[in-house]
């Protein structure tokens, strides 16, 4: 595996004060050497001042090549002759060997949104869920050499790990324990953020955040889901009714019976039971009835 190394440089400013100055320099000599071979006693000479100018202008033009620039949050990858030879991170003019290939890679933060994906959930419902994923290249090397293209690969890979994360989980569920899509929103971030960064690892990229960013059902059964959340909604409030209605009536019966206010019997308990639970777990609100007799008549 190919990890990035840092490479050292000449500053571009001393090798542009040097360079430019000889470019100027051969251009006075050629044209100095023009001149010599104008006359025939110095002909000789001014052709070879001359090839000379010429060779090196050449080779000045070539190390002139050498000069690049550098901005912030960027990077460039050197290589020279296919041989991965080092990263130069600092921001500035530089001058290297001018045979070096220099590839751009940027470490600014990115982000993306992936399309919304159908995927079946843990229960088997299909749901329509999407993400977005905040991420940057932190080693140059591995984003260049390990993968063929970085910014596809972090795509493909991304979305490869929120299907897998949709289908780990229910999209919803009554049960607190149980870790459900919309109901644990953060931590199925957290989930989501550890395995793309498990399959991103090899291309040199940190994840800096994952969430998701749509979520819902198949249109094909959102209706039918509706439903039946609103009827799960309706048991779990009934059964918390039931509950509570269920203990202000024994708290009650307690309370009649340590105070000693009225001494019933089974039967007597049984219809002011049934009366309190009527009243406490009734819908409407509930309408006195004058009894004119006893409960034994």
């Amino acid at each position: 595996m190919i990890r990035e190394k840092p490479l050292s440089t000449i500053s571009g400013w001393l090798a542009l004060s040097i360079l430019l100055p000889l470019v100027l320099l051969l251009v006075v000599g050629f044209i100095y050497g023009t001149t010599l071979a104008q006359n025939r006693q110095s002909q000789a000479a001014g052709v070879t001042i001359i090839l000379t100018s010429i060779v090196l202008e050449i080779v000045t033009l070539i190390l002139l090549k050498g000069l690049f620039i550098v901005n912030p949050n960027e990077s460039k990858v050197c290589q020279l002759f296919g041989e991965y030879v080092g990263t130069v991170r600092d921001a500035g003019l530089h001058w290297a060997n001018p045979f070096f290939k220099k590839t751009r890679i940027s470490n600014r933060v990115r982000n993306f949104e992936t399309e919304k994906t159908k995927v079946n959930d843990k229960d088997g419902n299909p749901i329509d869920i999407g993400a977005v994923v905040v991420w940057k290249v932190v080693d140059t090397a591995e984003a260049c050499f390990e993968v063929d293209n970085y910014e596809h690969y972090v795509k493909v890979q991304t979305e490869a790990a929120l299907r897998n994360l949709a289908t780990q989980h229910p999209y919803d569920s009554d049960d607190e324990s149980v870790m459900s899509l919309r109901g644990h929103t953060g931590a199925v971030a957290g989930q989501l953020k550890t395995e793309i960064q498990e399959r991103l690892a090899k291309a040199g990229v940190e994840v800096i955040e994952a969430r998701i960013s749509y979520l819902a059902y198949a249109p094909e059964i959102a209706m039918a889901m509706l439903q039946r959340q609103q009827a799960g909604a309706i048991i779990a409030a009934r059964q918390k009714i039931v509950d509570g209605a269920v203990g202000m009536v024994e708290m009650a019966l307690n309370r009649l019976s340590h105070d000693k206010i009225i001494d019933l019997d089974e039967e007597r308990k049984a219809s002011m039971v049934s009366n309190l639970l009527v009243v406490l777990c009734g819908e409407r609100g509930t309408q006195p009835v004058v009894n004119t007799g006893t409960l034994y008549q």
